[in-house]
């Protein structure tokens, strides 16, 4: 008799999955996702991993430290080419990229945001700077000048957050409804006070996010390409 039949039936406990910092992450990732950034916490983390709230604190030190785990983890999904010769289309796959994870994970966002606007640079998670690193060494590699190549990302990534948050923000108040005006709410505007906005509603309604991303894309990248056919050789 083995020692789990010397127990008795019933008596055999189902073993946990042991945690892993990319287990605590995943199921943080989950939690974002599913109920919002409000929701992450210590004991509801545990709860959902059927854990001790205290035995997570080996995997972060603190809701600090899951936060940006969560942020590093999307980042760690964004494909980035250094090395690629052609870097107005490496700089227009990152962007449709980083839409793409945004819209699968629209709750995480405002951590990507806003977060390193509370910590300085060098002590951001490295997962959160290497994008910054990879598309600096695209640039440099492509011609721009060091400090110059810091402009161009500084330029990209403030186009390319807000064209995200403009799109998070296109919200259609009864998608069944036929009549623009109703199905983006705007029938609740003061028409005197909204003329404009309420004329704009069939160009709203048919608002295409990917296509709006290359269009703005295609006004920088020809601006930058300009910037850099007029810097001096070296």
């Amino acid at each position: 008799m083995t020692p789990r039949d010397s127990a008795g039936p019933g008596a055999s406990v189902k073993r946990k999955a042991p945690l892993s910092k990319e287990r605590v992450l995943a199921k943080a990732l989950e939690l974002v996702d599913a109920e919002g950034v409000d929701a992450l916490t210590m004991r509801r983390l545990g709860q959902a991993l059927d854990r001790d709230p205290m035995s997570l604190y080996r995997y972060a030190e603190n809701r600090a430290a899951l936060l940006d785990g969560v942020a590093e983890r999307v980042l760690d999904e964004l494909p980035v080419q250094p090395d690629d010769p052609d870097w107005k289309a490496q700089l227009r796959h990152i962007a449709h990229s980083l839409r793409r994870l945004a819209l699968e994970h629209p709750n995480v966002v405002p951590l990507l945001v806003t977060r390193p606007l509370s910590t300085p640079l060098g002590l951001r998670p490295l997962g959160t700077l290497r994008p910054l690193e990879q598309i600096l060494s695209l640039l440099i590699r492509a011609g721009f000048a060091p400090a110059g190549a810091l402009h161009v990302y500084r330029a990209y990534y403030g186009f390319l957050y807000g064209h995200i948050l403009n799109e998070l923000q296109e919200f259609v108040v009864d998608p069944e409804e036929n009549e623009v005006l109703l199905r983006l709410g705007l029938h609740r505007l003061p028409a005197k006070d909204f003329p404009r906005l309420r004329a704009l509603a069939p160009a709203l309604a048919d608002y295409d996010g990917s296509e709006e991303l290359d269009r703005g894309l295609t006004i920088l990248l020809t601006g930058l390409e300009a910037e850099l056919s007029v810097q001096p050789t070296a």
